[in-house]
């Protein structure tokens, strides 16, 4: 239980300045050995979502699913990830710890910004926030965050340096109660082999229908692209029960060239 002083209260509608960030009030916590911050009257932190972010970890570990999902340290030092639902850094993190060799993630709250700003430097990792309207197109540091809204990532993607968009190896998206509104343009960005990683609340008796839907959806999206590739519903993971007979799920799409 947290009580006492949480900070001013900023109006609502207000954008924070670097003086309202250093005048609120900042927890932390460990989970799987990463730190996370967040500033609790502006934004949330779900203990819940423990489980999902070790099995981010473990994604690649030789004691999961077998060759499937086999990719060596090299690879992953090499390869980059996206996370179109930033928040504090729940599952960003988890990709740098596991050895990739940079994040990409975009947030709309400004305070969640701040708080997975805050959490990399306490893990040290290099991070940068890109504000909208910036238009670099190169970076060095470990995580770079978009304060924008998603629905620029394409675009943002297409004008990047090559090394980091045609490597990405994992795509998440990690809104509740649906982040379907992302998927089309997630299965683009990944523009190879790899994963993407859908979150959802579904009703328990409807988690392998929604499963099945969710394969046919990605077949026609592919086809309209005229895109070769094949997918495969892997794994659906129940995360945890959001409501009685509801879970948030994780699906598990593997996306792979042709023939392979």
């Amino acid at each position: 239980m947290l009580y006492g002083n949480f900070g001013p209260s900023l109006p609502l509608g207000n954008a924070p300045r670097g003086t309202d960030f250093e005048e609120a009030f900042w927890v932390s916590t460990k989970q799987n050995g990463i730190t996370q911050v967040w500033a609790p009257r502006y934004t949330m932190f779900s203990r819940g979502n423990v489980k999902e972010k070790a099995r981010v970890l473990d994604f690649h570990s030789a004691n999961d699913t077998g060759r499937a999902r086999s990719v060596t340290k090299e690879e992953l030092a090499s390869a980059t990830a996206v996370d179109l639902y930033a928040g504090i850094g729940y599952f960003v993190f988890s990709y740098v710890k596991m050895g990739m060799k940079q994040v990409l993630g975009w947030e709309l709250n400004p305070w969640s910004v701040e708080g997975l700003r805050r959490g990399a430097v306490a893990n040290g990792w290099s991070i940068k926030v890109i504000k909208y309207g910036d238009v670099s197109k190169s970076f060095d540091e470990k995580i770079v965050v978009f304060s924008e809204d998603n629905v620029e990532a394409a675009e943002r993607l297409r004008g990047m340096d090559s090394s980091a968009t045609e490597t990405i190896k994992h795509v998440n998206c990690g809104l509740l109660p649906t982040s379907e509104m992302t998927w089309e343009m997630a299965i683009h960005i990944l523009r190879g082999d790899g994963w993407l990683h859908l979150h959802e609340n579904v009703g328990v008796d409807d988690i392998q229908a929604r499963k099945s839907r969710i394969g046919d959806m990605f077949e026609r999206w592919l086809t309209k692209a005229s895109d070769h590739r094949t997918v495969k519903m892997e794994h659906v993971e129940m995360v945890k029960t959001f409501a009685p007979g509801v879970w948030h799920c994780v699906f598990d799409v593997n996306v792979t060239s042709a023939g392979v």
